[in-house]
């Protein structure tokens, strides 16, 4: 049987250069020969070029991994002994697993896997998937045998887009491997970047589930601040002075209300709850916890529509601006956002909506979304209504003075992100 590869002669593949691969590359590609592969041959141009369009790593941080070479070929994977996954894992259209990229890029690394080597996977799954789907395609594929000619590993992704504090080789890992071999082996060569640490579970399976798991809890409390948020609006409290006021106690947990979107949170709760339907339990908490989440943009335009009507605006025609599309603040990721939602909702009621966002591409927004944002600052004095959907910093510096500016001399300003003082705003979750 052939012998796992030895920590000094790897040469490490990394499939996917999005959010999560490009940081893997690069980290790993200052200690050890790397290649990167991405099948977007302009994304591999740009960052050959020192630029990341996710603006996650800087040219500099680029120019550190000496050793790592790009490639749009997946040819070029043949080199490697240790590949590792990192592709996107949505939902479909039903809000079931769209595994797709997943095992496209399996059968891509199928083709280059060699006696001996290891395939890592980072995208999140639902427990049962690199044991029952990826792990028997690589072996149809390359005519190797599982835990004798090849092994496979797991380390789910934890990357935080827009998180400047808390990076890759800051953020604990969650490691795990198809033999207790391959389990060490794959701890040890994460060890080798991550200086916060590892944890090496038990089984494949386990480190599947605490990845689902770890991100739907955020969706359930968040789902619970939003139906406080709700609530509150009806009898007329303030739901970020209630919130601080809980927060003096200890151990309370400070989590906020707002649009949920992005491509952990909302995505891995459905993950989840498709994981436990197939176990045959309904997860019913978790699937009403989703709904709340995303009523969140529906609740944004009834206040909206509610405050004009309040201050006599009539909506049909009526000009809106609202202020961020990506997902997060300081981020220019727009996977999931529902500021889509809050925008197409607005546009139903014959408004006319401009879409201000110094982040994102207005390319990328075209393409996902068949919307355009502004390509200059917006005009002052031109709104009937603002809605400040995302924290961006540029918007948290234009503070509420400015923002009044570019309404007309009646209009509605909406903090979705709760940013500004209570009493600057006509309105908040």
């Amino acid at each position: 049987m052939p012998n796992l590869p030895n920590q000094d002669s790897i040469c490490l593949g990394i499939v996917g250069l999005g959010y999560v691969g490009l940081p893997l590359a690069v980290e790993f590609g200052k200690q050890l020969p790397v290649i990167g592969y991405d099948s977007d041959v302009r994304r591999v141009e740009q960052i050959k070029a020192g630029q990341d369009a996710t603006r996650e790593l800087s040219s500099e941080d680029l120019s550190e991994a000496r050793l790592l070479r790009l490639t749009s070929s997946p040819d070029g994977l043949k080199a490697c002994n240790v590949m590792i996954i990192a592709v996107p894992t949505p939902v479909d259209d039903n809000r079931l697993p769209d595994l797709t990229s997943l095992m496209a890029a399996t059968e891509a690394v199928a083709s280059a896997l060699m006696r001996g080597g290891v395939v890592i996977y980072e995208s999140t799954v639902y427990p049962g998937v690199v044991d029952e789907l990826c792990a028997p395609l690589l072996a149809r594929l390359s005519g190797l045998t599982l835990n004798e000619d090849f092994f496979v590993g797991y380390s789910p992704e934890r990357i935080n887009p827009g998180d400047k504090r808390h990076r890759l080789p800051h953020i604990r890992k969650i490691t795990a491997g198809s033999t207790p071999e391959a389990a060490d082996f794959v701890d040890a060569l994460y060890r080798r970047i991550i200086v916060a640490g590892t944890w090496k579970t038990a089984s494949i399976r386990i480190a599947e589930a605490a990845k689902i798991v770890e991100n739907t809890q955020r969706d359930v409390n968040i789902a619970l601040m939003n139906e406080f948020a709700l609530a509150f609006n009806r009898i007329g409290l303030d739901t970020t002075e209630v919130l601080e006021a809980a927060g003096t106690k200890w151990n309370f947990l400070p989590f906020r209300p707002g649009l949920v979107g992005g491509h952990c949170v909302g995505v891995d709760a459905w993950y989840f709850a498709h994981c436990a339907h197939r176990a045959g339990h309904t997860a019913r908490l978790v699937q009403q916890a989703r709904e709340i989440n995303d009523s969140i943009a529906r609740h944004v335009v009834g206040e909206v529509l509610r405050l004009m009507a309040y201050k006599s605006i009539a909506l049909a025609g009526a000009r809106i601006l609202v202020l961020g599309f990506s997902f997060k603040e300081a981020c220019p990721d727009m996977r999931n956002s529902q500021v889509h939602e809050l925008v197409r909702e607005l546009m139903r009621c014959n408004a006319q909506v401009d879409i201000h966002d110094p982040w994102v591409s207005a390319q990328r927004m075209q393409s996902d979304y068949g919307l355009s944002p502004l390509n200059c600052d917006p005009t002052a004095g031109s709104y009937d209504a603002l809605v400040l959907a995302v924290a961006h910093p540029e918007y948290v510096a234009w503070g509420a003075t400015r923002i009044h500016a570019l309404g007309k001399p009646v209009h509605v300003l909406y903090d979705v992100k709760s940013v500004l003082p209570a009493d600057e705003s006509d309105g908040r979750l």
